[in-house]
């Protein structure tokens, strides 16, 4: 049995050649020339030849995206977001992970020299010049998910970070907690430094002064077990210095801000095993609302900082600009929301 054609398609689906190209590329089409082509591919079973098509329009028809962590759940809520978008224009996604490094970030922005795909999405922990150049002079499409300066020439949907710090602090400034601690990720990374400012802004909006701030090794569960117990001594010296009472919980911190998810469950595992409770002694909020703020004992408060609405918005400007690449660059800001848990009282 012979093998299903475009040219099969056409004439089953009463249309030209052109036209089935157009809808098998996710180029634009009416709707009911779409039904016709997708109900004709089904019949026949039909399956276009991937490296046949690549040749003739010049096109892998994958798209990348590179992130600094693949287990880190905030990127698997974007990574699934960008999928559904790309896969829908007839795309299929790579995922590569960077690690924490400039150095391999910037490594893989010129690889993408090589030719294995048509556009790059890429969410970068770090930034200096090398990355800024090697963006502006990459060969293929690049859309930023987070924040490089202007000069990147690039489109960027990014978090408001401070906005999501200031909802936190008001939250637990309305519950009576005024001892307010931060526990951020490594304060040279693009989050590290959005959060850290926006955690100062908003205690300072409420006339407040941190409980104590402590930076962790890095945004994992692991670094937030690590970093807890400086917190908390650092919290124990502020009490002492500022004459509160041995009655006030968790040596002088009665919640904390954690810059992710991951940071905020290791955390509340080390007060747990110091015999604290959460929210009662302390609350705890983290930041992302990822899958694991929900899977968390207690649920786990959390900012929401528009994962998967960021990955999608990216992924709609790197087809736009694999579309024409001489649009004006745009510069996204995604709003952020607070997801309330048990985690706060």
């Amino acid at each position: 049995m012979s093998r299903p054609t475009i040219a099969g398609v056409a004439r089953t689906a009463g249309v030209s050649v052109a036209s089935v190209s157009r809808v098998l590329n996710g180029l634009p089409a009416t709707e009911e020339m779409v039904e016709r082509v997708q109900r004709a591919v089904a019949e026949l079973g039909y399956v276009p030849d991937a490296r046949a098509r690549s040749l003739k329009v010049g096109r892998t028809f994958q798209l990348t995206l590179a992130v600094a962590d693949v287990g880190n759940p905030v990127y698997v809520t974007m990574m699934r977001a960008v999928e559904e978008v790309v896969s829908a224009a007839g795309y299929r996604l790579v995922v590569t992970t960077t690690g924490p490094d400039v150095v391999d970030e910037v490594a893989l922005v010129r690889g993408m020299a090589r030719g294995y795909a048509d556009g790059l999405l890429i969410s970068p922990i770090r930034v200096d010049e090398d990355l800024v150049k090697s963006i502006r002079e990459c060969e293929v499409p690049v859309v930023v998910a987070g924040s490089v300066p202007a000069k990147a020439g690039v489109d960027t949907v990014r978090a408001n970070s401070p906005k999501g710090m200031r909802l936190a602090v008001d939250h637990l400034v309305e519950r009576g907690r005024n001892n307010i601690a931060f526990l951020n990720g490594p304060a040279d990374t693009v989050p590290g430094t959005a959060r850290a400012k926006g955690f100062a802004e908003a205690l300072k909006a409420h006339g407040l002064q941190p409980a104590a701030m402590a930076e962790a090794a890095d945004f994992t569960f692991a670094a937030g077990r690590r970093a807890a117990p400086a917190l908390l001594a650092l919290a124990s010296e502020g009490t002492r210095a500022g004459g509160h009472t041995s009655s006030d919980v968790a040596n002088g911190a009665d919640a904390v801000i954690c810059a992710n998810d991951l940071l905020a469950v290791g955390l509340m595992h080390e007060l747990a095993a110091a015999g604290l409770d959460v929210p009662k002694d302390v609350a705890v909020v983290g930041m992302d609302d990822s899958e694991l703020a929900e899977q968390s004992f207690p649920p786990l408060t959390s900012v929401n900082l528009g994962s998967a609405d960021r990955g999608r918005r990216a992924a709609e400007l790197l087809l736009a600009r694999i579309e024409d690449n001489d649009r004006t660059p745009r510069r996204i800001v995604v709003q952020p929301s607070l997801s309330i848990r048990r985690s706060t009282p």
